[in-house]
C-alpha cells in the first residue's frame, strides 16, 4: 500500500493509495445482526439477544439503517488498519484519509458519478446508525454505544465539483475490535460480487464459523440463523430464501448443504471448499446417519462434525452465563484444528473445560 500527498488551502492530508490490499473483515461483526440486509431504507430497529450477548441497532429517521453493502467500507477500513499494524506503525490512527476512487476500486465498485453519490450516502448511514451492545463493553459499564464512524469529510474542488480527498473517523469500539488478537478474518475478494443481502450475510457467518472448523465444517439450525440475521419478514420466508441459496451453492470458497433434522427444524451445514485431491479420501468416509442433501454433488465433505449435546449446552449456559455457546464452540474447533493431537477423546468434557478456562481468564 502506497500513499500520495494532497496539499490544499484547507487540508494537508496523506491520502492512502490502495494497491493489492489484503482484505480483512472484523470478526465480531460477522455473525450477529449489525446491518440491514435489504437495500430499501430500514426504519425498524434490530434487537438481538442470545446466551447473554445482545445487540441493538437503531436507524436514523432520515437515512435509515446502515446496510450490509455499507459494511464494505468497514471491510476496507479493517484491511487498512491491519496493513498498518503489519507494517509496524506504532500509532495506528482512527481517522483514515483516502481518495474515493481508491476505496471504490478496493471494494470492487464502479467509479462513475452515481457510485460516488452512493458512497456518500453509505457514509451518512454509517455515521447516523446507533449501535448498543454488551460485546466488549468497557469494564464497569453495562454496554457500549457508538456509531460505526463518528464523522466524515469530503474536500470538494469548487471549480470542478469533484472530490479531492475524503476522510472518516472510525469508532474506537470498531478499531479496538479489529486490532485485538484474532480480531479479523481474511475474506475472498469475490465476496464483493455477491449481490444479495442474505447471501452476503450468510457468507460472513460461514466464513466466521466454518473457517475454524477444519474439514468437518459447521452446522447451525435455521431458527438460530434467523435470529442472528436480524432479517425483516417472517421466518417462513427466511427459510425459503435460505433453501434457495443452499441449492445454488455459489458462495465463494464456501460449500453449503441442507440438513433435514427429523422432527426438528432443518440446519445448514457450511464448510470451506476443499481441493479436488481430498475428494477421493472424503468419499470413502462413512455416510452420515441422517440425510444430507448437497446442492452441488461432490462439493461437500462427508466428514462428521462434532455436535454439542443438549446437556453440555445447558451446563455451560448455567455455569458461565454471558458467553455465546456456539461462538465458543467455533473457537474451540479452531483451536483443535491447529493441531490434530488436540482432538479430545471426550469432546463434551473438553469443550466444557475450554469454556471454563476462558471464563476464568476474562473474569475480573
Amino acid at each position: 500500500m502506497q500513499g500520495r500527498r494532497l496539499i490544499g488551502n484547507q487540508f494537508d492530508l496523506f491520502i492512502l493509495s490502495l494497491t493489492e490490499l489484503k482484505l480483512r473483515d472484523a470478526r465480531e461483526t460477522m455473525e450477529r445482526p449489525f446491518f440491514s440486509l435489504g437495500k430499501r431504507k430500514r426504519l425498524r430497529p434490530i434487537e438481538y439477544e442470545s446466551d447473554g450477548v445482545w445487540v441493538k441497532v437503531e436507524p436514523h429517521q432520515n437515512y435509515g439503517m446502515a446496510t450490509i453493502w455499507d459494511a464494505d467500507v468497514l471491510i476496507w477500513a479493517a484491511s487498512v488498519l491491519i496493513d498498518l499494524k503489519n507494517r509496524g506503525v506504532n500509532d495506528i490512527p482512527s481517522e483514515l484519509h483516502f481518495q474515493p476512487y481508491d476505496l471504490l476500486k478496493a471494494i470492487h465498485r464502479s467509479t462513475g458519478g452515481d457510485h460516488y453519490r452512493r458512497l456518500r450516502e453509505a457514509l451518512s448511514r454509517l455515521r447516523s446508525t446507533n449501535i448498543r451492545t454488551n460485546i466488549r463493553a468497557p469494564r464497569g459499564k453495562r454496554y457500549a454505544e457508538f456509531s460505526w464512524i463518528s464523522e466524515w469529510t469530503d474536500l470538494v474542488d469548487e471549480t470542478t465539483g469533484e472530490s479531492r480527498g475524503m476522510s472518516i473517523v472510525l469508532s474506537q469500539w470498531f478499531v479496538q475490535g479489529v486490532l485485538q488478537k484474532g480480531g479479523v478474518l481474511a475474506i475472498d475478494p469475490e465476496y464483493f460480487g455477491i449481490t444479495g443481502g442474505r447471501e452476503r450475510w450468510l457468507y460472513r457467518v460461514a466464513r466466521k464459523h466454518a473457517g475454524g472448523a477444519g474439514d468437518q465444517g459447521f452446522a447451525i439450525s435455521l431458527p438460530t440463523l434467523f435470529e442472528k440475521s436480524g432479517a425483516e419478514g417472517p421466518y417462513r420466508r427466511f427459510k425459503h430464501e435460505m433453501q434457495k441459496i443452499v441449492q445454488r451453492n455459489e458462495l465463494p470458497g464456501i460449500s453449503l448443504a441442507w440438513e433435514e433434522g427429523g422432527k426438528g427444524e432443518p440446519r445448514i451445514w457450511m464448510g470451506m471448499k476443499v481441493k479436488d485431491a481430498l475428494l477421493e479420501v472424503e468419499e470413502k468416509a462413512p455416510r452420515r446417519s441422517r440425510k444430507r442433501r448437497a446442492a452441488t454433488p461432490g462439493s461437500v465433505p462427508l466428514l462428521l462434525h462434532t455436535e454439542l449435546g443438549e446437556e453440555t449446552i445447558a451446563r455451560v449456559r448455567h455455569d458461565f452465563p454471558g458467553w455465546d455457546v456456539y461462538a465458543m464452540k467455533a473457537e474451540f474447533d479452531d483451536w483443535i484444528a491447529q493441531d490434530p493431537e488436540r482432538r479430545p477423546s471426550d469432546y463434551q468434557s473438553a469443550f466444557y473445560g475450554f469454556v471454563r478456562r476462558h471464563h476464568a481468564r476474562q473474569s475480573p
